[in-house]
């Protein structure tokens, strides 16, 4: 039997768990100088899941990722994102972001939207319309403030509102709920 500058060998496949009085590869009983199988053998625990602001806990985000197809009706999202397809009789919330390759049509209505992708139907902004350079909108849009990217395409028609027109909203609310 040849010396061996270390102390023990290791044959995973042969070690016993710490404790149990098992043998050394070679038959005699261990001297204490065996690595443990859990010592070798544990795997590396995962680092702890962040834990979420409370601000973005209460965010109400819907994705839509890539290769998703969605259709029906959304309501009280605060953000929107497509990255897939969304067809829609009504969308209400917040924020709309559609990326580049994502398509939604139907009835959307939201404070901000940025389009990369394609719109098609009906879009009311009643803020900032970003239309970005790979993004199309299609159909009807109305908004408050446009900007439009090198490269971003509208086609159909455009109104613009104005501060009466936000103004008007609210107090046709009150007046409706006063009845």
């Amino acid at each position: 039997m040849s010396s061996s500058p270390f102390p023990f060998s290791a044959n995973l496949g042969a070690l016993s768990p710490p404790g149990s009085g098992g043998s050394s590869p070679g038959g005699a009983a261990s001297g204490g100088a065996s690595p443990s199988v859990s010592s070798l053998a544990a795997p590396p625990r995962p680092a702890p899941a962040p834990v979420p602001s409370p601000a973005a806990a209460e965010r109400r985000t819907l994705v839509v990722g890539r290769g998703i197809s969605v259709q029906g009706t959304v309501q009280d999202a605060e953000r929107l994102v497509v990255e897939g397809i969304v067809e829609a009789s009504m969308i209400r919330a917040a924020e709309l972001a559609i990326s580049t390759g994502g398509t939604v049509k139907g009835e959307v209505e939201v404070e901000d939207a940025e389009i990369a992708g394609t719109f098609d139907g009906t879009l009311t902004a009643r803020g900032n319309l970003v239309i970005r350079g790979s993004g199309r909108v299609l159909g009807q849009t109305r908004c408050r403030r446009l900007r439009v990217e090198d490269g971003g395409q509208i086609s159909g028609q455009i109104e613009m509102l104005t501060d009466g027109a936000k103004a008007e909203a609210p107090a046709r609310a009150v007046a409706e709920h006063a009845a």
